[in-house]
């Protein structure tokens, strides 16, 4: 199969840059698949798993939170607005981390610190949700 340039972004570094031969990406619409001569597209991202097939047959799975995803001749870019490696992610410290929030949601007094405490608590249970996916 024919390989094509990918990067994938985060506002704190840059996760992965280099020859692929697909990318498996949660548009907003629904996941699509990039393979080399894509036509050009750009969208949003939801939160989930973008999965990288290398030159060498191995999968890297990295979770995205939001962003944008382009794809254009010279290749695919993925701007994320959180973004880090499946493997990186903790299972027991974010199921913790899920509990303290659903608590902060059940005590939060007001209007704002309830809509912050379910954010918070999506994000982390999208995050859940992309581990055992």
């Amino acid at each position: 199969m024919a390989a094509f340039h990918f990067e994938l972004v985060s506002p704190e570094k840059l996760l992965f840059s280099g020859d692929v031969e697909s990318v498996v990406a949660p548009g907003a619409e629904g996941q699509f698949t990039v393979l080399k001569d894509h036509a050009p597209v750009m969208t949003t991202l939801k939160a989930g798993v973008v999965t990288v097939a290398g030159g060498d047959g191995k999968l890297e799975k990295l979770f995205v939170r939001g962003g944008f995803a382009d794809v254009n001749a010279s290749g695919f870019t993925i701007l994320a607005e959180l973004a880090l490696p499946l493997s990186e992610i903790d299972a027991g410290k974010l199921d913790g981390d899920i509990k303290n929030a659903k608590e902060d949601l059940s005590d939060a007094k007001t209007d704002a610190a309830r809509l912050a405490a379910s954010d918070k608590l999506a994000q982390l249970e999208e995050m859940r949700a992309a581990l055992t996916a």
